[in-house]
């Protein structure tokens, strides 16, 4: 089998171009099918769960035909309603009376009710058949298209209105049974009703689908026969509900987008169930529904505005599996944080179970940053101090595995053919590459991935202070010092006005327009008579194309508008250069990207995609999606929150009794009133009303300070 995080082609389309798929998630449990509710064999739909495809065709016909399909509403992130009308039977000439309504319900498994309803005048016939089936496929064999049943021995068990597949693999077992009420004729791996369905009457059955792993049933949230507004699912996601905060705004869609990335980002939550307190974020439906590194940390602190809690459980969950061992084979070293945990085949049914691989640059620096900020947010104080320990370790990888060759840099190159060949958040195969569009040889030491190492030591002298360690406080001052004036000589392309997006081999810099240096005003590595070239530029025609910034300029070779990394736009990656800007003071320039991205937003109803198409806007009047793009995606949902929080310049530093809070709009919203911000216990309302700017809520012993705070500052 092909790895897959070495996997270079493009993944299988979820659908024909123009077609609407139904994606529904819950956990590491998601489901695809068509508008219909079908699932279509020889397609990427299906029942997934803990990566493995336990549905693989869900066809429901009646009187021998598909049902015409009126309407598919996504009634919550894990079940959909699906509207649709028999065909005409006999005269041509008079509308069918029967509709099908299929109820879908997914969480450790699947439930759906199909109900029948007769809006004739009288009782009409009904055969409804349902063909099922499960290949037990690999996600991945899915994704990628490339299923393969070589040494698998499969068998189907039939009972009373019920059918069980099973599958064997060298040591792997997996199974799923599949129970309908209402006694259907099983015949092989179809399920048929003959009903009579009164006039203004209906009939309905209830199928089951339980997921079995290693012998063991898992017990779907969703059961037939009970009630499904008591499942837990719903009632997490309706606390969840309660606790984000409320945008109200004259712009037409500002409150709408944060509210739908909330949402989505609810959606992804991940529950440990040995940890069941602990809450981690998936990166991404329906691929990713697993816990990434990067992905999870970057969205949490993304989300600090929402839920600090979701970063506090992402990084005990990560300190949980942090590197101890030298292991090429999954690239793990001592200290470094994961990239990717899958359950795949050898997986148990815990989250520690699953396959760990952890070739990432940036996981292990970018823990580090998160921990300093959640103590700046006054979070669970005696949690954070319980992972310093952790944010030490992960530090020692950077110096003694992450730093080769002991230039200060921390660089990254594959330990095998089977690993990743880029280990940034630009992770294709080609997405870091010169301005000829040559590809560097590794090791690569990225731009931003200093940025982040910069952060961490700033965090943790930080720590350093607050427990009185002074030598310790200054030996990461310095660290971070020395960085910094290191980072600014060697990255930096004088005849160019731009940072490089990285050192190549022979520290030759690797010479790119990319938008991989606006991580690095986020974080404030770049020295201030530099910012100002590097606004410029990420605001220039070949970067900016009007819905975002491209992770690559157009003027480069290489330039692809819809590829991966080479020049689309990545809606988290202009979120986070909005932040860069605002924070060196460039308010007009973080304003045009905040309100491109809620251009873009509007035009795909108020969801951000994971990424899109690099064209300009004067090309095309539309955002143009990635054809495998994700949605919802962690990061692209969690990117109006950081939007939001960089409109309000909401900076806290609890410990100190301090709250930078400077708000600025954009000419385009006049009035944003934030209402619920969690912070130090409290929940604070901003409210912005022209010039006008209140604040409600704060603690008595927090000083609001209303301005910006100082763009290179270690506070």
């Amino acid at each position: 089998m092909a790895d897959p995080w070495s996997f270079e082609g493009e993944s299988v389309p979820l659908g024909r171009a123009g077609s609407a798929n139904v994606t529904l998630v819950e956990g590491s449990a998601f489901a695809i099918s068509d508008a219909s509710g079908n699932m279509a064999p020889g397609a990427p739909h299906g029942l997934f769960f803990r990566d493995t495809r336990f549905l693989s065709q869900l066809d429901l016909r009646v009187n021998g035909q598909y049902p015409e399909v009126l309407a598919a509403t996504s009634t919550e992130p894990f079940s959909a309603q699906f509207a649709l009308r028999a065909r005409s039977q006999g005269d041509a000439r008079r509308e069918s009376g029967l509709m099908i309504f299929r109820n879908r319900y997914v969480g450790r498994g699947m439930r759906e009710d199909v109900i029948v309803r007769n809006f004739g005048e009288e009782p009409a016939y009904c055969q409804l058949e349902l063909q099922l089936e499960s290949d037990f496929a690999d996600l991945f064999e899915v994704k990628e298209g490339r299923l393969s049943s070589e040494g698998e021995d499969r068998e189907l068990q039939v009972g009373e209105g019920e059918l069980t597949f099973s599958f064997r693999k060298g040591g792997v077992s997996r199974g799923v049974r599949l129970r309908l009420s209402g006694a259907p004729v099983v015949t092989g791996s179809s399920a048929a009703f003959e009903v009579i369905v009164p006039a203004h009457g209906q009939w309905s059955t209830c199928l089951q689908v339980t997921p079995i792993i290693e012998g063991e049933e898992i017990e779907p949230r969703y059961l037939c026969g009970q009630p499904v507004e008591r499942a837990t699912p719903g009632e997490r996601l309706a606390r969840w509900r309660s606790e984000v905060p409320l945008v109200e705004s004259d712009h037409d869609w500002i409150g709408a987008v944060v509210a739908r990335g909330a949402e989505d980002l609810g959606a992804l939550r991940i529950f440990d169930p040995e940890f069941p307190d602990r809450t981690v974020v998936a990166a991404g439906a329906p691929w990713f529904m697993t816990l990434f590194g990067r992905d999870s940390l970057i969205t949490s602190w993304m989300a600090l505005l929402v839920d600090p809690d979701l970063a506090l459980g992402v990084l005990q969950t990560l300190a949980r599996f942090q590197g101890t061992d030298v292991d090429p084979r999954n690239e793990q070293e001592p200290g470094r944080i994961l990239h990717e945990m899958r359950f795949g085949e050898a997986a148990s049914l815990s989250l520690g179970g699953g396959r760990i691989y952890y070739g990432t640059a940036d996981a292990t620096p970018l823990f580090v940053m998160l921990l300093g900020e959640l103590r700046r947010w006054g979070l669970a104080r005696d949690a954070v101090d319980e992972l310093i320990p952790h944010a030490d370790f992960a530090l020692r990888w950077i110096s003694e595995f992450g730093d080769r060759d002991g230039d200060g840099y921390v660089e990254y190159q594959r330990a095998s053919d089977r690993g990743l060949a880029n280990q940034g958040w630009k992770d294709s195969w080609d997405g870091v590459r010169f301005a000829d569009g040559t590809l560097p040889r590794p090791p690569i030491a990225l731009a931003e991935v200093q940025a982040y190492v910069y952060g961490a030591y700033i965090a943790r002298a930080h720590f350093a202070d607050e427990m009185d360690e002074a030598g310790l406080a200054k030996d990461y001052r310095t660290r971070a010092q020395e960085l910094r004036a290191a980072f600014n000589r060697d990255f930096w392309l004088e005849d160019k006005g731009w940072f490089a997006m990285g050192l190549d081999a022979d520290k030759k810099p690797i010479d790119a327009l990319a938008s991989n240096m606006g991580h690095c005003l986020w974080t404030g590595i770049v020295d201030q008579e530099k910012a100002a070239l590097v606004a410029e530029r990420l605001l220039s025609p070949p970067m900016f194309n009007g819905w975002g910034i491209r992770t690559l300029a157009s003027t480069m070779d290489g330039y692809n508008p819809i590829s991966y990394h080479c020049g689309s736009v990545w809606p988290h990656d202009s979120a986070i250069i909005a932040a860069g800007l605002m924070r060196y003071g460039f308010v007009e320039e973080a304003h045009r990207v905040i309100v491109s991205l809620l251009d873009a937003a509007a035009s795909h109803g108020g969801r951000l995609p994971e990424l899109y198409a690099g064209l300009d806007r004067s090309e095309y009047p539309g955002v143009v999606a990635y054809p495998t793009s994700c949605s919802p995606q962690a990061w692209a949902s969690a990117a109006p929150l950081l939007m939001l929080r960089t409109l309000l310049r909401f900076d806290p530093w609890v410990p100190h009794g301090k709250l930078w809070l400077d708000p600025v709009l954009p000419k385009e919203i006049s009035y944003l009133c934030v209402q619920g911000i969690p912070l130090a216990g409290t929940r604070l309302t901003v409210r912005i009303d022209g010039g006008d700017v209140e604040v409600r809520g704060a603690p008595d012993d927090l000083e609001v300070r209303r301005e910006p705070r100082r763009p290179l500052s270690e506070m």
